[in-house]
């Protein structure tokens, strides 16, 4: 009798230290805006009371994912410890170091890589060196590249990093995957190659580089109305980086009225920061991120591609068309409605009615569209 009272005791204490750890551990909001400022002290707490190495906030992933993001490296650390998979896969088919390859943080991709990271992905898979090339990170690149990752690796639609290097313009680094024997040839699933898309984006002297004189020749014989003006990626405007993640915060403290006005203000900026590249290149539509999308349990559905904001106003631009890398040209007339903008103008009608939490529930699904749009 003693023994099953002592039982019992034991059972209720682990029942009621079991209660207190699922009310203290955060949820997927919280736990995003805390690694992503960097709060150690919290980080640790949790991992402490239960949380799950690999748990995953609402944005970007696991918290080594977002200290990737961020380039913490003690972050990192401290997850790694607590035995976080280091090549993880999140939502949207991306790792710790794609993060931090895209991100250009240096010091966390040879970190991760000096910690097991593996450089390639298993079959058609967006590598660290496919985002580092589309991103225009050469030191990066040149590391990738020195440890031995895959110059000629596929993504899912069977495009190279060197494919991306054309369409972007990265001169530098396309250079570089071509001494290190990057195949000129690799035709992707669309029936396009590196050459393809450098002339497609106006990049001619790389197109030239790229395919020789000849195989130039040939393709800048086409009129020059068959090919589109060039694009190129924009990163978001760090004001509204700022912003946002000063809204999270403010949210996360329940500052629902203050969180609102943030992100308001933030959003608010996205059209300036268009406004203001389209003074210095022309009538051109801006870009305002990448996206990538993906497909629960069809890997092969997974794209990558530019979303482009509402043109100014004059211009004879189609607004809010997404193009996806390697698409063709049909696929990129395509008009479709950008989610950023979408939860903008709903945000704003609710809290023009007084529905502000329901305002404040837009205003924060079209943070989470910006985010991961990067």
């Amino acid at each position: 009798m003693k023994i099953i009272n002592l039982l019992l005791v034991a059972f209720l204490w682990l029942g009621q230290t079991s209660h207190v750890n699922a009310q203290n551990l955060p949820d997927r909001v919280a736990f995003f805006n805390t690694i992503e400022r960097g709060d150690l002290a919290q980080a640790r707490t949790w991992l402490d009371a239960g949380l799950r190495p690999d748990f995953e906030g609402h944005l970007v992933g696991s918290g080594l994912m977002i200290g990737a993001w961020e380039g913490n490296l003690p972050m990192m650390q401290l997850f790694l410890e607590r035995g976080a998979d280091i090549n993880k896969v999140n939502a949207f088919g991306e790792q710790a170091l794609l993060h931090a390859a895209w991100k250009g943080h240096l010091p966390a991709v040879r970190w991760l890589v000096e910690h097991g990271a593996r450089l390639d992905r298993d079959g058609k898979a967006w590598a660290a060196l496919h985002y580092a090339a589309f991103a225009g990170h050469d030191e990066i690149a040149a590391f990738l590249l020195e440890r031995g990752a895959d110059r000629n690796a596929l993504s899912v639609n069977g495009s190279t990093p060197l494919m991306m290097a054309a369409r972007e313009g990265k001169e530098a680094i396309a250079t570089r995957l071509l001494a290190a024997g990057a195949r000129t040839d690799i035709v992707n699933d669309a029936g396009e190659n590196a050459v393809n898309w450098a002339m497609r984006n106006n990049n001619l002297t790389l197109a030239r580089t790229i395919g020789g004189s000849e195989t130039f020749a040939r393709a800048a014989a086409q009129a020059p109305a068959a090919r589109p003006r060039a694009v190129r990626s924009q990163p978001v405007p760090d004001r509204v980086d700022m912003l946002l993640a000063q809204a999270r915060k403010l949210e996360a403290a329940g500052m629902r009225d203050a969180a609102l006005k943030v992100y308001r203000a933030a959003l608010a900026s996205l059209p300036k920061a268009g406004a203001d590249t389209r003074a210095a290149r022309g009538p051109a539509r801006s870009v305002s991120g990448m996206v990538i999308t993906a497909r629960r349990g069809d890997p092969a559905a997974q794209s990558a591609g530019l979303s482009y904001s509402t043109p100014a106003a004059g211009t004879n631009e189609q607004p809010a068309t997404k193009v996806g890398v390697g698409d063709t040209a049909n696929t990129a007339a395509s008009t479709v409605a950008d989610p950023v903008d979408e939860w903008l103008r709903r945000g704003r009608e609710l809290e023009a009615a007084g529905r502000r939490a329901e305002a404040l529930h837009a205003y924060r699904q079209a943070s989470a569209a910006l985010n991961n749009r990067r």
